[in-house]
């Protein structure tokens, strides 16, 4: 194994890594400070991790002792809010699932269904549990928490810790939407795959990027995707499984795998990851894209093109997405935390990422698609490591990712699918905690070893399941059953919807002069202005598709005229098509940090303005649409 560690993930603005390579003595120093902190902060929850790694070792353990994992009658299942009292409009958009997860759940006992608040202003998971009568670790009483849980909320409400504990030992999913609409798509998504209307055929993709010049992805094409997708046709000989060369992993046949005329049942891609700098405007809408076989390498220096990637505004709106669970193995492919999992050891406070966490647009687009969204996505959160699939002297690693998919493949629930990635983290978290003890007591340690546990230990960790954790691949018994329908358009009011406009009333004894009793001069009057105000309207619209914010600063101000002497330092021009201008301010040559902060606040506060002045002008055009109705 080579001894430099690179990792896959793109800085977009300069095409360089997002994180430089590192020695296994660099990372050995970083993984003995951050598990000698963690140890010291989390002594339950180490505990709790030494505690899994004892059971998993248990001949015929199971993670849900004595209970069919594919049967919700007998493993429960519940959704757990963030808020208390849970936002009723968003339960109301995800009420179709929620119907249906109960009916499925409560056929034993009612109790195996349950809507719970947890995860939120500093929520432990002992601390949920206990709450909820179930504390004291050990197999899932479905009775008291179902093993099933699907987080609804936002990681700064539910954080990712809260799901990484709560994942050891339960079955765990999040979604998080920017509308109501995507909400209930979601829900509606799922119900007909469970209900039988859609089906897949037997196939399986997997999607292997290899940048030229480019050790990360030429290592996970050649010693991740190949030989997975070769163990996995050997093992299921049913599955019709197809190979993208890495010749052909470009950004369209990305699509076409991505609800596009070639969507499989099971999608495994392993890419770059794209990674945009705290305050940048495009890092909320493309960050963890998935960067493919187009971009010419690293040694190609400069901003990386959109046509490169794959983000969510590439997913057409015509995609036929029903059905599909994609496993993206890519840095940041599930979600941004806000602070850097990984702090040097000579670094007093971790480093920022973002303003806040988030969500991946991607996963969260093609679940929420509006013709109807994939049942989940399997991705990272934060960076994934390049070797985290190949060991020190060189052996394979590819155990738990052949058991998620051969799981998925013969019809099991995502959450369970990716048990034997928990428990690789419970026997490396507890093996990792007592060699850095040793460490501490003069023991030496090889650094190529205490590397390699470090960085399987966090990539098995950040792996999260995107959606509902009980959805499983609804496959067809032979490809003539296959059906792959699109839902009907869900529209759900994510605002206060304008009333529309009465039907005129003449007061009684008053006289209404015909304008609205059928004639149609007045007909025509009406229907001109209002053609009129719509184009006018059209125009509006167009004079403001695009966004130009401005940040001027000065030595000092000028009552009279603040602007006066005062320099340009940074522009963002964003247009609605979404191209995007972006002119950085430097301080003695570098970056200016406080400018660009303060400037990316308000490019975010001015598109937020802006998309009120849609809503507010798509309201005006349904209230005239609603007169002329009435004529």
């Amino acid at each position: 194994m080579p001894t430099t560690l690179h990792f896959n993930g793109i800085n977009a603005e300069t095409g360089g890594y997002a994180f430089p390579p590192a020695s296994a003595e660099e990372v050995a120093r970083i993984a003995a400070a951050s598990v000698t902190s963690f140890d010291k902060g989390k002594p339950a929850w180490i505990a709790e991790l030494k505690r899994r790694k004892r059971e998993i070792n248990i001949p015929n353990y199971a993670p849900i002792d004595d209970v069919d994992p594919k049967d919700l009658a007998q493993t429960g299942w519940g959704v757990i809010f963030g808020t208390n009292p849970p936002d009723p409009a968003i339960k109301e958009a995800l009420k179709p699932l929620l119907d249906l997860r109960r009916s499925q759940a409560s056929k034993i006992r009612e109790t195996r269904y349950k809507e719970l608040i947890g995860g939120s202003n500093g929520d432990s998971k002992p601390d949920f549990l206990d709450r909820n009568g179930a504390g004291g670790g050990g197999a899932v009483d479905p009775d008291q928490i179902p093993y099933y849980l699907l987080i609804v909320g936002s990681p700064e409400s539910i954080p990712f810790p809260f799901q990484y504990q709560l994942d050891v030992q339960y079955g765990v999913g999040r979604i998080h939407f920017d509308s109501l609409d995507d909400y209930a798509r979601y829900a509606q998504s799922v119900v007909e795959a469970e209900s039988g209307r859609v089906k897949r055929a037997k196939r399986a993709a997997f999607f292997g990027v290899a940048n030229q010049d480019d050790v990360a992805t030429t290592l996970s094409a050649s010693e991740l995707v190949a030989p997975l997708a070769k163990l996995m046709q050997a093992d299921q000989p049913l599955w019709k499984v197809d190979t993208v060369a890495p010749s052909d992993a470009k950004k369209a046949r990305l699509l076409q795998l991505l609800g596009g005329s070639d969507t499989p049942a099971l999608l495994f891609t392993a890419s770059h990851g794209m990674m945009f700098s705290n305050g940048n405007p495009m890092q909320a809408s493309n960050m963890g894209a998935l960067l493919c076989g187009d971009w010419p390498g690293p040694s190609v220096k400069g901003p990386v093109s959109p046509n490169y990637y794959v983000s969510g505004s590439d997913v057409p709106t015509d995609a036929g997405l029903l059905g599909l669970i994609a496993f993206h193995f890519a840095c940041f492919g599930a979600a941004t935390p806000q602070f850097d999992d990984y702090t040097t050891e000579d670094e007093t406070q971790p480093k920022v990422l973002a303003p806040r966490p988030f969500m991946a647009n991607l996963p969260m687009r093609l679940l929420g698609h509006p013709k109807g969204g994939a049942l989940a996505t399997v991705g990272h959160v934060d960076r994934a490591w390049g070797y985290s699939f190949k060991s020190a002297n060189g052996d394979s690693q590819l155990r738990v990712f052949k058991s998620a998919l051969k799981r998925l493949m013969e019809g099991h629930r995502v959450g369970y699918a990716l048990e034997n990635f928990n428990n690789r983290y419970a026997e490396l978290s507890s093996d990792l905690s007592d060699k850095v003890r040793s460490m501490k007591y003069g023991t030496p340690v090889d650094p190529a070893d205490l590397s390699d546990m470090w960085t399987f230990n966090n990539d098995a960790r950040n792996y999260v399941v995107i959606g509902d954790p009980a959805v499983r691949l609804p496959l067809a018994e032979d490809s003539t059953q296959e059906r792959k329908s699109m839902i009907e358009t869900i529209t759900v009011s994510t605002t206060t919807a304008v009333p529309a406009a009465p039907a005129p009333t003449v007061p009684a004894g008053k006289m209404d002069y015909g304008i609205f009793s059928g004639d149609s001069g007045a007909k025509s009057t009406l229907q001109d202005l209002a053609t009129t105000l719509t184009k006018k309207l059209s125009e509006a619209i167009n004079a403001v598709a695009t966004v130009q914010v401005k940040t001027y600063s000065a030595a000092s101000l000028n009552d009279n005229d603040p602007f006066a002497g005062a320099s340009l330092r940074a522009v963002s021009e964003i247009r609605l098509d979404g191209d995007a201008r972006i002119c950085v301010p430097e301080k003695d040559g570098q970056i200016d940090d406080a400018l660009w902060k303060l400037h990316a606040d308000m490019v975010e506060k001015a598109l937020a303005n802006r998309v009120e002045m849609f809503k507010l002008a798509a309201s005006a055009a349904s209230s005239l649409i609603g007169v002329l109705k009435q004529l």
